[in-house]
């Protein structure tokens, strides 16, 4: 009974000590950004999308996990001004591309990471956007209290097929690249 006692204590310590060992830092929300890029054949449009709320865990001293929800209903085109923004962010929030009435969020959870080099970590995570979740693979770079990565997306793994010559001929100029740029700048 006293070795059970004993065997009882000792994994109630390591099981303290892995969880103290853990730490959740939540981004600051208001001061991390996204930026990102959309081109076409005639050329490229780019803007911003807010962060709702997140954060990334560590374990001794490393990235261990990580979960973000982006509020696509602050989705907003940055090199237009007026009218044309004005109808670009509308059809950026409209059901040919995110559809944010009925998807206003869109979120990411690390699945796998793996150290690359000193505060340099390639990560897998779930992206789900439009209710569609797909995998995706990055590298996340931290350094103090800040991370940053660039990501590829391939729209039409999420439903979004508008203006895509992977399922439309004869768009011509009006062609749309299936893939669009992230760039994140983390803030914790």
């Amino acid at each position: 009974m006293k070795n059970l006692r004993t065997i009882a204590i000792a994994l109630f310590v390591a099981l303290g000590t892995t969880v103290a060992t853990a730490q959740a830092k939540k981004i600051n929300a208001e001061k991390s950004t996204i930026n990102w890029v959309g081109k076409k054949v005639t050329g490229e449009h780019s803007g911003t999308v807010n962060f709702k709320e997140g954060m990334l865990i560590f374990k001794n001293g490393k990235v261990a996990g990580g979960n973000f929800t982006v509020d696509m209903t602050s989705l907003t085109a940055t090199d237009l001004s007026g009218e044309w923004k004005d109808k670009l962010d509308g059809h950026l929030k409209s059901e040919d591309f995110f559809g944010t009435e009925k998807f206003p969020t869109s979120t990411l959870k690390f699945t796998k990471i793996a150290t690359k080099s000193k505060g340099v970590y390639t990560v897998t995570a779930d992206l789900t956007i439009k209710g569609i979740t797909n995998p995706v693979t990055f590298d996340l770079v931290t350094k103090g209290n800040t991370a940053t990565s660039t990501l590829k997306i391939n729209r039409t793994k999420y439903g979004i097929k508008y203006g895509s010559g992977s399922f439309f001929d004869n768009l011509g100029d009006k062609t749309i690249n299936d893939d669009f740029d992230l760039t994140v700048n983390l803030q914790y």
